[in-house]
């Protein structure tokens, strides 16, 4: 009874609240990290340095009037921001967070399920938050939504092939779908697979950015055209699940991020004896340590890159990316069959 159904349930809500406590100061960390690059001090009146802005942002949102135009379909246009929120909140269900832990007797693996197919679920469910975005777009019944929800649709599903691709070769060279064999398999093998399989990582890297709507590829939120895209006539709480769904996003992209090519919870060369004493951290900090360097990443890009036009935008996805992609396929099979 404990280990089928009171374990898993605390590991759910440890993971939820950590990853909406982590949204609501990742928040911060961007306004923070943008404002010292443009020699500002960003946030500061709300707590000591702004500490406490993330606390004021929510309340602000739970009070604000939660408006529905007049003239929407109703029904769709409350689902959808569920339908954006629900699947960047279960793709946590298999990543692993860390290596297995003793805890009052009893050996805990940080991850919710370890399932064969975990990197398939993963892109699985990420796949179905383009749908809320669409039916957001669509039942606000208003042109700038539905510009920026068709934009959105073509550039997840343009960006998902090439993201998709570079998965295969990580696939084929760990010969596993499963999330935690993926970080066995870097043990295994003595290297990150980011060595292995550089091309791989940086073009997962841009179609992360592009699926998340990050600069320099937030043309479905692109405020200078689109007032704010799908989501203009959200407000309220509404308006914070397409927000929350966002942030989320970036950390499930880095946690993958991390656990494809950056070894997950391993240490730094865990093959390597003499640096043993890296083993006094935790394993779960190694994960969170890592996947705080892509969040930053993020936020980095962000307040230095410019926005590609759109043109670009899909030049880049289908000329570019997808072709690189489908070529690394055919060099790691090639490796793998002759070595």
């Amino acid at each position: 009874m404990i280990d089928l159904v009171v374990i898993p349930l605390l590991k759910i809500v440890f993971v939820l609240t950590g990853v909406l406590i982590t949204v609501m100061y990742l928040v911060l960390l961007e306004r923070k990290v943008q404002a010292w690059i443009q020699s500002r001090l960003g946030p500061m009146r709300v707590g000591p340095h702004g500490i406490l802005q993330p606390v004021a942002d929510v309340l602000k949102l739970f009070i604000k009037e939660d408006i529905t135009p007049v003239r929407v379909d109703r029904a769709v246009y409350t689902a959808a921001p569920i339908i954006v929120l629900v699947p960047s909140l279960i793709a946590f269900a298999v990543i692993p967070f860390g290596g297995p832990v003793t805890l009052f007797g009893r050996t805990i693996d940080l991850h919710i399920a370890d399932i064969n197919v975990g990197l398939l679920y993963v892109v699985a469910v990420a796949s179905i938050g383009v749908y809320g975005i669409i039916l957001g777009g669509w039942a606000s019944n208003s042109k700038y939504p539905l510009l920026g929800a068709l934009r959105s649709s073509a550039q997840l599903i343009s960006y998902e092939v090439a993201a998709t691709m570079t998965l295969v070769s990580v696939i084929v060279t760990a010969g596993t779908l499963s999330m935690t064999g993926l970080v066995k398999a870097q043990l295994d093998a003595g290297v990150w697979f980011v060595f292995i399989q550089p091309v791989a990582c940086v073009i997962f890297l841009i179609a992360s950015l592009a699926e998340t709507n990050r600069l320099p590829f937030d043309l479905p939120e692109a405020e200078a055209e689109l007032v704010a895209g799908f989501h203009t006539e959200y407000s309220g709480m509404r308006f914070a699940l397409f927000f929350l769904a966002e942030y989320a996003n970036m950390i499930v992209v880095s946690s993958v991020m991390t656990t494809l090519f950056f070894g997950g919870w391993l240490r730094p060369f865990p093959n390597v004896a003499w640096l043993g004493f890296l083993d006094w951290v935790p394993t779960w900090m190694w994960f969170c340590l890592k996947t705080f360097g892509f969040l930053y990443l993020f936020l980095w890009i962000r307040a230095t890159f410019p926005r590609y036009r759109y043109d670009q935008l899909m030049r880049i996805g289908w000329k570019v990316l997808l072709p690189l992609a489908i070529a690394n396929v055919v060099v790691s099979g090639a490796i793998k069959v002759l070595f």
